[in-house]
């Protein structure tokens, strides 16, 4: 009895009289199959069984040893030595704590051929830049900007789903940074179609609010090590504190307030839903679809959240918070576009937005780093993907229940600094959603 296995179109081709119980016969093609990313249990599936095979799944990228020295802190080292143990599995360690240099070590003890997939195309240069120091010829980019295979290659999430058959077979070791874009249904099966054996995740943010993250440990590996925040502060992170401040709501914005929200209640009340989870709250989202009184309850509560997080004494508290900031570097974090650009115009603060220019948004940033400007306004543009020079005061204006949307702005604000401890305010709108939203992702954001 001897087994042929084969790379084909994302799936790992099994020829053959033998049966694997990881795969399913193909009756069109006269063999079993599986996705690619079970190509480590089949191999070891025939061994442990006695089964003789003859490998060609991997057409791996020609790779030499990689040579480089890589200071690495007591717990980034500790990091390195778990994943080592299995070879799979995700780290998770704060913004600023160097999630980077974990990984530069384990390509650099496995030197086998390597692809990176972040999120971003200013992730994409980022990493490029630090992976620099085993050669810049053995650095690659596939993209929508260039399309290049070498030994290491840094690809976006967009691009190595599109291409995930092409890519599928070249690598031995695949890094997914901010692996918690990873779960989606269509960036999944860049996994999934991939006999890479070895595979790393890095985030911040483990959880997804929608429960996805439950399929990680298949398809990357779990939680091999995990550091908090807190677990950092004060050496190798600055030391911190989270503020919230509440603040009311104008005679005006109360009656507006109220008054949607009440339209959204009354809906779910009739509907007999129990809003516990986002589930719950999918279900008004989905009867938009063909209940005109659902989609007015969801136009109320949206309206409901602008009002609170748009509060004009939220502005009033800002102002309070400047001045006695001045001359520490601050980032303003907001959820909408039209607070941000207000915030700007009023304070004369430079803004950060989806429609600012790569350009623009590159001078802003500088001109922060060198103190020109001490203080930026944002909204999520600046949460996850883009390389934020240090701060020391960070302004929640206004936020989701996201748990990570909160762990990478309080990341913007705990790069090691002097001795000086880093504060994040979150100002939130009195006796509104905003407060419940607000507990919740704290405690959430302390694993309770």
């Amino acid at each position: 009895m001897k087994a042929r296995l084969s790379y084909e179109k994302g799936t790992i081709r099994i020829d053959g009289d033998v049966h694997v119980p990881f795969a399913r016969y193909d009756s069109r093609s006269g063999c079993y199959r599986a996705f690619a990313y079970k190509y480590g249990e089949i191999v070891d599936y025939l061994e442990r069984s006695g089964i003789d095979y003859v490998d060609d799944v991997l057409d791996p990228i020609p790779t030499p040893f990689f040579e480089a020295e890589i200071e690495l802190r007591d717990y980034q080292q500790q990091a390195v030595e778990r994943w080592m143990f299995g070879r799979r599995g995700c780290v998770v360690l704060p913004t600023g704590s160097g999630k980077t240099y974990v990984a530069l070590e384990i390509i650099k003890d496995l030197s086998v051929p390597t692809l990176v997939v972040v999120p971003t195309l200013d992730l994409v240069d980022q990493w490029k830049e630090k992976l620099s120091i085993f050669g810049e010829n053995w650095i690659g980019e596939f993209s929508g900007r260039k399309k290049e295979l070498k030994p290491i290659t840094v690809s976006t999430y967009d691009s190595a789903y599109i291409n995930a058959e092409t890519l599928g077979n070249k690598f031995a070791l695949l890094i997914f940074d901010e692996v918690h874009h990873l779960p989606s249904e269509s960036y999944s099966q860049i996994a999934e179609m991939n006999a890479a054996p070895y595979r790393l995740g890095l985030t911040a943010t483990y959880e997804r609010d929608d429960g996805r993250h439950s399929i990680l440990p298949e398809l990357v590996g779990g939680k091999v090590f995990e550091l908090r925040p807190e677990d950092l502060a004060g050496k190798h992170l600055a030391n911190y504190a989270v503020k919230r401040i509440y603040v009311p709501l104008t005679e005006e914005e109360r009656r507006k307030y109220e008054r949607n929200a009440r339209i959204f209640r009354e809906y779910v009340r009739r509907r007999g839903i129990t809003l516990r989870s986002v589930e719950d709250f999918n279900r008004v989202v989905m009867a938009t679809g063909y209940d005109a009184k659902a989609y007015e309850a969801l136009r109320a509560w949206d309206e409901a959240r602008r009002i609170a997080f748009n509060s004009k004494n939220k502005l009033v508290k800002l102002r309070e918070l400047l001045e006695k900031h001045r001359g520490e570097k601050i980032i303003i974090f907001t959820r909408y576009n039209d607070l941000v650009y207000a915030i700007s115009k009023l304070f004369l603060i430079p803004a950060i937005t989806h429609r600012t220019s790569k350009d623009e948004r590159r001078i802003i940033l500088e001109g922060f780093r060198k103190g020109k400007f001490k203080a930026i306004v944002s909204s999520q543009v600046l949460d996850e993907g883009i390389d934020v020079p240090d701060a020391s005061v960070g302004i929640i204006m206004s936020g989701s229940g996201s748990v990570r949307e909160f762990i990478q702005r309080l990341g913007r604000i705990l790069r090691p600094g002097k001795g000086k401890k880093a504060i994040l305010y979150e100002l939130v709108s009195r006796e509104t959603g905003e407060v419940y939203t607000a507990k919740r992702r704290s405690r959430r954001s302390h694993g309770k």
